[in-house]
């Protein structure tokens, strides 16, 4: 359905509600959703559907809903070292028999290189948009033209196809230099070394436990030092799976919490990018151009700046949610009110990053 179509109900259970209106359907089948407030609406969907709906569970991830719980169950403290470490297991990613590959479950420290003067990152492979990418780019162009962003350096994969293509690269020619600079910015540098996939992973065109184990399969070929391939599976082994697995155990009132009692509206530089602070200017203006930024570029530069102006949470929320293209309030939330502005307490992490 067009964006603009006439009868476009804007909405996904309307739409559902309008094909089988319409007959097109004898059932439904529908992948679970990555947001409370959608499940909600599909389940009610599903319970009034005059046919039959089965809601079936996203295959996008590694750890079940039902496996996080039973992981969380006894835990006073929901850490995502120690519920990583209990995934390396399970899956057998860099392990060496009952222990850790190398001997270290975690090689953060050596994570953290500053980019020596004259390192340039490697430029990246951008694919080029399809007629029918095109096409949909041109109508945010016709009824969005003053929002934020910017289509003119659209490059992320949106078939099969081209994530893979994206994900080869990167394992061949960029991961090696991954775990050095994992942490490092550098002005008018998005890229860095990182992978550039969340984007395909999330829309299901790369499955999440596949990547890891070509990751490792390069590892194990001397293609790729362990503090690199460790450092990219713990993002998502780790980090992504965690981060999904408390949106949906602490769900809804995860986003209600508020904890440092936040209340000032966000700052109009996070929009324009109009601020003498470089850091600040430079993350602006790459993700307006984007859609994109790195994690430490969110967490350290945006989310702390956030954090330290007392700007209210939903605001934050608000943000990410609009400026990048691998944001789902799964993901987002979790990353925004537990590690950026500490507003969920404590529950993702020991201490505000300020």
């Amino acid at each position: 359905v067009r964006i603009d179509a006439a009868g476009n109900s804007h909405s996904i259970v309307g739409e559902l509600l309008r094909a089988v209106a319409e007959g097109a359907f004898e059932q439904v089948v529908i992948t679970e959703c990555g947001e409370v407030r959608l499940a909600k609406a599909l389940r009610a969907f599903a319970d009034t559907a005059p046919v039959p709906v089965e809601i079936r569970e996203d295959r996008r991830f590694i750890c079940s809903h039902a496996r996080f719980r039973r992981w969380a169950a006894d835990k006073r403290e929901l850490r995502m070292e120690f519920f990583y470490r209990e995934m390396r297991r399970e899956t057998g990613l860099l392990m060496d028999g009952t222990e850790p590959e190398g001997g270290r479950w975690n090689y953060d420290t050596e994570n953290r290189r500053k980019l020596a003067k004259g390192v340039r990152p490697p430029d990246r492979l951008r694919t080029s948009p399809s007629a029918l990418t095109r096409e949909a780019m041109a109508d945010v162009e016709r009824l969005f033209p003053e929002h934020f962003g910017d289509l003119d350096g659209f490059g992320w994969p949106v078939t099969v196809a081209d994530a893979e293509a994206v994900l080869e690269d990167f394992l061949t020619r960029i991961l090696p230099g991954f775990g050095d600079w994992q942490d490092a910015m550098a002005e008018g540098q998005p890229w860095m070394w990182h992978g550039l996939i969340s984007t395909a992973i999330n829309l299901g065109l790369l499955d999440p436990l596949e990547v890891c184990r070509r990751a490792e399969a390069v590892y194990a070929a001397g293609g790729a030092p362990l503090n690199a391939v460790e450092g990219f599976i713990r993002q998502i082994l780790g980090w992504r799976e965690f981060v999904r697995g408390v949106y949906w155990l602490k769900a809804p009132e995860y986003g209600k919490r508020n904890f440092l009692d936040a209340d000032r509206a966000l700052p109009w530089f996070f929009w324009s990018g109009e601020t003498d602070m470089a850091c600040v200017a430079d993350v602006v203006a790459t993700s307006r151009t984007n859609a994109y930024a790195h994690h430490i570029q969110r967490l350290m530069v945006t989310g702390n700046l956030a954090m330290m102006l007392g700007v209210h949470p939903d605001a934050v929320d608000d943000w990410y949610m609009t400026v990048y293209a691998d944001a789902y309030e799964w993901v987002e939330m979790p990353n925004t009110r537990g590690m950026a502005t500490f507003a969920d307490g404590g529950i993702m992490g020991s201490k505000p990053y300020a």
